[in-house]
């Protein structure tokens, strides 16, 4: 069993796969390392090996793995910035300074397209990245996504106000809004569609009709209609984690 962590700055999201045929076998998101070791840890049969990513800072990376270390005894493979893997060069000039988490869903998209790819991540930011047939990465682009749109609105503008519940009813409908919650939802719905077809054109101009789009992040689904041939991979870092840390 191995146990797969990507490591945010507010939240884990964790799987265990087996390591025979890389099937699911459990996973959840939580909010600590303690809920994360009590998921991990309630689990009839407690992984053998591990490896994550982490955009936290390198003492909580380094605290978490040596608490896994302790609890299950077993040193985390943890994802360093790379100049090429698999086949994919890194595009940024200083290859360090490309968020991890970016490399890893550029790494599993070209994986998985196999060839000329627009990866799409929309998660606290909205992250788009171009990856040439010959896996070259060519950059892209970073926008705050809806958790920082809305964010921003609700602190900067005192007559928004609203709770989680509200925002997730005022989605139901891409109408006009006839209320602020809905006015405010629907519409950074439509900053994020706008940008999608923007980064559509952008590929389109690259190389025609001959490349795949992915999507992934806790908000793809509010972009699907504006990129109605993506392909949706929730787990698509965890993809770029495995052929970063290959533990075979």
């Amino acid at each position: 069993m191995i146990l797969e962590l990507d490591c945010g700055n507010s939240f884990i999201k964790w799987r265990v796969i087996r390591s025979t045929d890389a099937s699911i076998v459990a996973g959840g998101v939580v909010d600590s390392d303690d809920a994360l070791l009590a998921a991990v840890g309630a689990l009839s049969q407690p992984p053998q090996r591990g490896r994550l990513v982490s955009v936290r800072s390198e003492e909580e990376t380094t605290a978490l793995s040596a608490l896994l270390a302790q609890r299950f005894g077993f040193a985390v493979l943890v994802a360093q910035p790379a100049q090429e893997v698999g086949g994919v060069r890194n595009g940024y000039e200083d290859f360090e300074r490309l968020g991890l988490d970016r490399w890893l869903a550029v790494l599993g998209a070209y994986r998985l397209a196999k060839g000329a790819c627009l990866v799409m991540d929309f998660g606290t930011a909205a992250k788009a990245d171009f990856v040439a047939a010959d896996g070259e990465h060519l950059g892209g682009f970073i926008c705050p996504g809806m958790p920082l749109m809305r964010s921003q609105l609700r602190t900067h503008t005192r007559r928004i106000r609203y709770d989680d519940a509200s925002a997730e009813r005022a989605l139901s409908s891409m109408a006009p809004g006839r209320s602020t919650v809905e006015a405010v939802e629907r519409g950074c719905v439509h900053m994020l569609q706008g940008f999608v077809r923007s980064q559509l054109e952008h590929a389109q101009a690259l190389w025609g009709d001959d490349f795949t789009v992915l999507l992934t992040g806790g908000d793809a689904p509010l972009v699907q209609e504006a990129a109605p041939n993506a392909r949706v991979v929730p787990d698509l870092v965890f993809v770029g984690l495995a052929m970063a840390c290959p533990l075979d």
